[in-house]
């Protein structure tokens, strides 16, 4: 499949979606300059997604991705709540914070019935996934509807399983991805590989067209993705500091301190992410077993988050970047596009 041609887009270029820290705007960008630009719908009420999907259509966007999580939520735990809660206890008083006061976060909300409505009706021609698949009923009715279904693989089985189970497409997702990582057979990170082993195992194991992702900030890297068997890159960090995003203040001054590493931590959610080294990290972190169950982890960690946010630093926040950040650039989607594109040459 050539997918460039299968899309209508100018190049196999796909917008990373990344929830918390973009919309509509960067998608609509990122398409009209010749890519594939994605909209994150995790965080998203359904009266939102609409309205956001609406905002890309009456765009005069015909191509673009609406990505979908489709985590099982996990039962309720107060006893973990309750444990994770005191960790924080500290934090809290650092701050002034009423652990009492703390509630619910915005929560990642799975690929539901309410959703698959949603799709019907606004019918994106690309709809992917985060975390596998959802149920086999939902993915034979996308079908239907011939959109074009992709979601990533982190693992060479995860990839075969995708290929078994109804994906058209599956993003190769190298271990320098920024953002959450899509495992979904085996969440161990010890199970983890770079992008440029990964790559060439997935092709191998499947004929199904792949996407590259994790640690591509540029032509070259496009270059050798394409020439590793790649039918076409995801690129996100490397957006983050386009206008057209809403990367937060703290968040875009981290991007630009390219000296600060990167890790994979759960703290910020109870699920593999990867993102830039801060206080929460290195104190918590990176990986903590006291982290209640994803998405359940991110609620206690909002006050703290906005609490340190408001005093000008990033201390609490998830600084959600890949491992290479020489791409970012304070320019528009539309001039980082171009930039990128030079790699399709």
């Amino acid at each position: 499949m050539n997918l460039a041609s299968r899309l209508g887009i100018a190049w196999p270029l796909i917008q990373a979606p990344m929830a918390g820290v973009q919309d509509a705007e960067l998608a609509i960008a990122v398409s009209e300059a010749g890519g594939l630009g994605s909209l994150p719908a995790a965080m998203l009420s359904p009266e939102a997604l609409g309205e956001q999907i609406a905002l890309i259509k009456r765009a005069g966007i015909e191509a673009f991705n609406v990505n979908f999580f489709c985590h099982t939520p996990p039962p309720p735990d107060p006893a973990a709540d309750a444990a994770w809660r005191e960790t924080l206890a500290p934090y809290y008083a650092e701050y002034g914070i009423d652990p009492s006061t703390v509630g619910a976060g915005a929560g990642r909300q799975p690929f539901d019935e309410t959703s698959m409505a949603i799709i019907k009706a606004t019918r994106p021609p690309v709809i992917s996934f985060h975390f596998g698949l959802p149920d086999l009923a939902f993915v034979d009715e996308i079908r239907t509807l011939n959109l074009l279904i992709a979601s990533s693989a982190t693992t060479v089985a995860e990839a075969v399983w995708l290929d078994r189970n109804g994906a058209d497409v599956i993003i190769a997702q190298g271990l320098e991805a920024g953002g959450h990582r899509g495992s979904f057979l085996d969440l161990s990170l010890s199970s983890q590989t770079r992008l440029d082993e990964l790559l060439p195992q997935v092709c191998a194991a499947t004929s199904k067209p792949v996407i590259a992702a994790g640690g591509i900030a540029g032509a070259n890297d496009i270059r050798r993705c394409m020439a590793d068997g790649a039918a076409g890159v995801q690129v996100g960090t490397s957006y983050l500091l386009c206008p057209e995003a809403s990367t937060r203040a703290v968040h875009r001054e981290a991007l630009r301190q390219t000296r600060q590493g990167t890790a994979v931590t759960n703290v910020f959610s109870g699920r593999p992410a990867r993102g830039i080294r801060n206080r929460a990290i290195e104190e918590l972190g990176p990986i903590s077993e006291k982290a209640p169950a994803f998405p359940g982890a991110s609620d206690a960690l909002v006050p703290l988050r906005e609490a340190a946010e408001a005093a000008g630093h990033g201390d609490f926040s998830p600084l959600w970047s890949g491992t290479d950040r020489s791409g970012c650039a304070e320019v528009s989607a539309a001039e980082m596009t171009a930039r990128l594109s030079a790699g399709f040459d």
